[in-house]
Parts: C-alpha cells; sequence; structure tokens
C-alpha cells in the first residue's frame, strides 16, 4: 500500500525523514504491524525498517510489543503531532539563542569594520608592463575634460597609441584640455618625435624639459597613473600606482602646473 505524499511531506516538514513519516503513516491505518508487514505497507526497504521503527519509537510516535514477534503501533495522531511541534519549537528557540548570541559577537565587529579604510579600495599597484599599458588606456579613455602627462622613456603604449590620439580629439572637440610634458631625451628617438607631432595635430598642448621626477598622468583631478621607479640604483623594476583620490590627483596636477610653467614650448636645440 503506498500512502498519500501530502500527509509524508507535511511529516517531513515537521521533522521526520521520508521513511519514519511513511512508516507512521501506516502504522495508524492499523493497531499493529510486524516489521515486515509495516516495510511491505509503507513500501519502505525491509533492511532499513528496523532502524524507522527503532526512531519513532525513540521519538514516542511509535510503541513497540515485545512477544515471540514484535509488533509496533502508532501513537495517536493528535499526540503525535503534538511531541513534533515541541521539538520544532525547542529547535527555533535554540536558533534564536544561537542567533542572538551571534549578533551580539558580530555587530560591534561590522561596527568597527565601518571605520576602516583599507587602501587597496583607491590604489591599484601595477607590476606587469601589460596591465600598466591596459591602465594607462583606461585612465585615458575615462578622462572628461582634461588630460594632464608627464611624459618619458621607456613608454608603455606603442608609440602611434592611437587609442590616445582619439582621446585627445574627442576631448578637444568637447572643449577639454590636453597638456604634456617630455624629456628633452625621449625626442632623440625619431619615432617618439614623430608621435609628438601627431598629438600635436590632433590637440594635445605640450612642452619640453630637461627632467622629469617620474611618470604621471592625471584625468579630470581625481584619478592618478604615476611610476613609482624603484630607489635600488640599477634594478630597471618599477611599481605603476592607478589611484582614484581626488585629493592626491588635485595636489599632483599643480605639481604638473608648476613643472609646466617652466617648460619650454618647443625642444631645447642641443648640439
Amino acid at each position: 500500500m503506498e500512502t498519500e505524499e501530502e500527509p509524508v511531506n507535511d511529516l517531513v516538514a515537521l521533522g521526520l525523514a521520508r521513511y519514519e513519516a511513511r512508516v507512521y503513516l501506516a502504522l495508524v491505518r492499523r493497531e499493529s504491524y510486524t516489521a515486515a508487514e509495516v516495510a511491505r505497507a509503507a513500501d519502505v526497504p525491509r533492511q532499513r525498517v528496523y532502524d524507522v521503527l527503532d526512531t519513532l519509537v525513540r521519538r514516542r510516535l511509535a510503541a513497540a510489543h515485545p512477544g515471540r514477534v514484535a509488533t509496533f503501533s502508532a501513537v495517536a495522531p493528535e499526540l503525535a503531532v503534538a511531541r513534533l511541534m515541541a521539538l520544532q519549537r525547542e529547535t527555533l528557540e535554540r536558533l534564536d539563542r544561537v542567533s542572538s548570541a551571534l549578533t551580539a559577537a558580530l555587530v560591534p565587529v561590522w561596527a568597527d569594520g565601518r571605520t576602516q579604510t583599507v587602501p587597496i579600495d583607491y590604489v591599484e599597484i601595477l607590476r606587469d608592463p601589460k596591465s600598466i599599458a591596459e591602465a594607462f588606456t583606461d585612465i585615458q579613455g575615462q578622462a572628461k575634460s582634461e588630460l594632464l602627462s608627464f611624459c618619458k622613456p621607456p613608454f608603455v603604449a606603442p608609440a602611434a597609441n592611437t587609442p590616445g590620439i582619439k582621446v585627445v580629439r574627442r576631448l578637444r572637440r568637447s572643449g577639454g584640455s590636453v597638456r604634456a610634458v617630455y624629456t628633452h631625451d625621449s625626442l632623440d628617438d625619431t619615432e617618439v618625435l614623430e608621435n609628438v607631432r601627431r598629438f600635436g595635430a590632433a590637440g594635445e598642448e605640450h612642452r619640453f624639459t630637461a627632467e622629469l621626477p617620474l611618470k604621471l598622468v592625471v584625468a579630470d583631478a581625481s584619478l592618478v597613473l604615476c611610476d613609482m621607479p624603484d630607489p635600488v640604483a640599477g634594478t630597471g623594476a618599477t611599481t605603476a600606482l592607478y589611484i582614484e583620490h581626488p585629493a592626491l590627483a588635485a595636489c599632483l596636477r599643480l605639481a604638473f602646473l608648476t613643472v609646466w610653467e617652466s617648460a619650454e614650448a618647443v625642444p631645447n636645440t642641443r648640439p
């Protein structure tokens, strides 16, 4: 005999395993069953029914009757359901105590965490040349009104820098400003010199100086990309910082303007 699925599901919701629910529902249909009989009635494997009956007896949902062949009967449904509900309430009360203790422990930690800031939230550290080149392309693309650059070799972008040319044209069409300061040494490379001319034709203003402290890009006084050369001489290693910090960007913009004012509008003629 198969039991209806709806009562089985209801008993499962009250905490019984599916086999336990099916065996209990079989037991309520008759005064008593042997283990073999209830296994057939509930369609439960015979090798499992003994464990299931033992669990129901221990949970006081069924009673065992010793004899030459032991038999089993269900306790009254109202009593069985009341006992299952009591167990559910105990579980909920225990979970309520656990959740209250957990909340009390975690809230101060969470509140303290709101006051902590992690530099990585607004500073990205880049060491791979490919990642630095991608960050350079990204900061150019994000510029909406102003793009300022200290340009010195080695350059991470290709000399042609076609995306950069498009950014210059876009900013100039919208009334924005693009300014760059180059070192004299960078103009020893004819390819770089040609690129400077191409950027100038697109609308970039540029000036020249003997030395620059580092490579720097400032976009809209809010985004910064700069290199941090390894202070150990001769290593050639560098780290780039991609920073979203308006206060720092504003300071570096002032530094750019200071260099810009003293830089030459045309390359210095050298022997």
